[in-house]
């Protein structure tokens, strides 16, 4: 992996983003924010699942002043979203709110965001300049591409900022397109010191957006670039939680919960090592043991993959090798797999 790029460090209420934190970990509520109490018991789901910061919708008054509500019943930092209407940033930093995301596609007149900005620097509140693709300003160069253009336009909100001593600043430049985001977060890392905020916007449905994040977002952490995260999901946001520690895991930058290490299956299987596997990652869901477990099939791969995980099986005919710690322990039969695979990891 490339050495991760320096940031200067903010704080999004008691989390720390930039400077030498870790990579954290966001989510989006997808209830109605006017609607307290079930916003409330979203993010305390979201908690549960390790999400560190969490970003609520602000389409009017009522759900900005919602805000403060919502805030006495969470433990996470809460960021205000905001479009259109700079009066939305002013009552949701009245109403508490630890951080905004500002869109330069549809906030741009420098007096509000001046008035913006005055509040929330009173309040030591960070902004998120975020630039998405799908939402920008109209251009007067016409030789400029997409990523040009949304640099360019975080460079002009920046300036806005700037100008004003403000300082407290994070960044997002987001398309649909892995390709174009990759370019502008490359370009942007190499002008500003601020933090940013790594996601694909609009990614889509479970399967293709989590495939479609990890290859944008795993790619610009690989290269060094990010500071914090969202894995944009169309479905419940407890799934995008658990596929940004996925990534981070992948990288080896985050540990939360298990690892499982399972193979593909094929022709060589002699036990039904698919359906062993989906009952011990859905048993693994619920635990935030740092372990690695393997279900391996055969005996291509499987007593190495099993040696080197901390519980590790390997399957023969109606029968597995089961490891503990590199060390083989018992020759379990198929039917009592899973049921002991539980216990050993129960009892580490």
């Amino acid at each position: 992996m490339h050495p991760r790029r320096a940031s200067t460090a903010i704080y999004i209420g008691s989390v720390q983003v930039g400077g030498n934190a870790p990579v954290s970990v966001q989510s989006m509520t997808k209830t109605d924010t006017r609607d307290a109490n079930a916003t409330i018991r979203q993010i305390r789901e979201l908690e549960d699942c390790g999400c560190e910061i969490i970003r609520v919708a602000v389409p009017d008054n009522e759900a900005a002043i919602a805000i403060a509500t919502i805030k006495r019943g969470i433990n996470i930092p809460l960021i205000a979203d905001i479009h259109f209407d700079h009066r939305l940033a002013l009552e949701a930093l009245a109403a508490g709110a630890d951080g905004l995301r500002l869109n330069p596609g549809n906030i741009a007149d420098a007096s509000k965001v001046a008035e913006i900005t005055k509040s929330a620097k009173e309040r030591q509140v960070p902004i998120r300049i975020g630039v998405n693709a799908g939402s920008l300003p109209p251009s007067n160069v016409s030789d400029q591409n997409i990523p040009q253009r949304m640099v360019a336009t975080a460079m002009r909100h920046i300036k806005l900022l700037e100008d004003l001593d403000f300082d407290l600043i994070k960044v997002s430049l987001k398309a649909f397109d892995v390709p174009t985001t990759i370019d502008a977060y490359e370009d942007i890392s190499k002008l500003i010191p601020y933090p940013l905020h790594l996601g694909i916007t609009e990614a889509g449905t479970q399967r293709a957006g989590v495939i479609r994040s990890a290859t944008g977002i795993g790619t610009l952490l690989y290269l060094g670039l990010g500071d914090t995260l969202r894995v944009s999901l169309t479905t419940i946001p407890h799934e995008e939680v658990a596929a940004g520690y996925e990534i981070l895991k992948s990288l080896g930058m985050r540990q939360r919960g298990p690892v499982l290490v399972s193979c593909p299956t094929c022709g060589r299987c002699e036990v039904d090592v698919i359906a062993i596997a989906e009952q011990v990652e859905q048993v693994l869901q619920k635990s935030q043991k740092n372990l690695r477990v393997a279900v391996m099939g055969c005996v291509v791969n499987g007593p190495g993959e099993a040696k080197e995980a901390d519980i590790g099986i390997a399957c023969g005919k109606g029968k597995a090798v089961l490891f503990k710690k590199g060390e083989q322990v018992a020759v379990i039969a198929e039917t009592e797999i899973l049921t002991r695979l539980m216990h050993e990891i129960d009892e580490l």
